[in-house]
């Protein structure tokens, strides 16, 4: 598709600018400068394997995300994965580390870039983040809620610096220990200050709701971030998993001040990278779900759209990559503009999950 292959020019061109802010932000940890730079030869190979293969009518998506984990040491309310059954206790039997691994290793081949390691608590399957560890072309934000980064595991993270930590945070101490149970927050402070000591690159993700909208958009707050060492935040809009907590997702007004306040932190913080999701997905074409920019596997290897999404009709225990990204499913959610398509801010695909499940009978 014409617009995929323009989609990936400009998540090359993103990529390419990604690197060099996260440059600038590491200049005064030379350690870290080093591997940077390093990295960004890792990352330009990848996107020169991305362009051959879009000239050879094969679109390759620069980021994966990977619920490797089915556990969980918190119980936070409105969970998106305990809600759509990533985390539970089933029958099926969960990818093992030697799967994990080469799934991995054939995601490197091809030229995906950036391979999300989510949960669960994806801490608790420190037999995949060795499998990721052996695979150097890649980079691995590891979404986690941090509690469990103790010295070793920051051993662990100095080791492997293509393992990239990124916490979970809900604004201040009341928010966060609201939401994910008392005494997280101050345990959280102390994680940060523990990678900050290590010079060691790490990030926040923040679950945007229509309760914490002001704080965390606010400069005290991420002038507390940056003191810690923080140096990239993800900005996550919440996407309902019930009816009933839709009033916490942000409004359409709310999003175009989170996109104007992103710009502002930006120039304020500019040793900081900021993300938002879905947000930035409108300057690129529509939603980047099903293949276009990322796809989802979930702890049982099912491929799925979107973690948000949780419907599949192939598997990586059966098929590969490339078979999956050739996935009829992923070829009528582009075909129907379910992604891709006209994006109003907010989750598209959950926004029409009615149509996403017709689409799959």
């Amino acid at each position: 598709m014409k617009q995929n292959s323009e989609l990936t020019r400009y998540m090359n061109r993103a990529i390419e600018n990604l690197a060099a802010s996260v440059v600038r932000g590491t200049l005064k940890n030379p350690r870290e400068t080093a591997f940077i730079l390093k990295l960004r030869d890792r990352l330009v190979r990848a996107m020169k394997k991305r362009e051959t293969a879009e000239k050879q009518g094969r679109h390759i998506p620069p980021f994966l995300i990977s619920s490797i984990a089915t556990e969980c040491n918190l119980h936070c309310k409105g969970c998106y994965a305990r809600a759509n059954g990533i985390c539970s206790a089933g029958e099926e039997k969960a990818l093992t580390a030697e799967e994990w691994q080469k799934i991995f290793e054939e995601a490197a081949g091809i030229g995906v870039s950036f391979n999300l390691l989510a949960g669960g608590e994806p801490l608790m399957r420190r037999d995949v983040l060795e499998a990721a560890a052996c695979v150097k072309e890649m980079v691995f934000p590891v979404f986690t809620n941090g509690l469990l980064i103790d010295e070793k595991t920051a051993d662990f993270f100095e080791k492997n610096r293509h393992l990239i930590p990124v916490i979970s945070i809900e604004g201040g101490k009341a928010q966060t220990d609201d939401r994910r149970g008392e005494g997280t927050y101050r345990a959280v402070q102390e994680v940060m200050e523990r990678l900050r000591e290590r010079g060691l690159l790490f990030g926040v993700s923040i679950t945007v709701t229509t309760e914490n909208f002001h704080t965390v958009t606010g400069d005290a707050f991420i002038k507390k971030l940056d003191s810690h060492g923080c140096r990239l935040a993800f900005f996550v809009e919440y996407v309902p998993v019930e009816e009933s907590s839709e009033l916490l997702a942000p409004s359409e007004a709310e999003r175009v001040i989170l996109e104007r306040r992103q710009a502002a932190l930006r120039e304020a913080f500019p040793e900081m990278i900021f993300l938002s999701f879905p947000g930035d997905e409108k300057h690129m074409g529509g939603c980047l779900a099903a293949g276009r920019g990322f796809f989802h596997i979930n702890a049982y290897g099912a491929a799925e759209a979107c973690p948000f999404s949780p419907y599949s009709d192939r598997s990586l225990r059966e098929h590969t990559l490339l078979e999956v990204l050739d996935s009829p499913f992923f070829a009528r959610l582009q075909q129907e503009s379910l992604v891709g398509g006209e994006h109003d801010g907010g989750c598209a695909l959950f926004q029409k999950r009615a149509q996403v499940q017709a689409l799959l009978k």
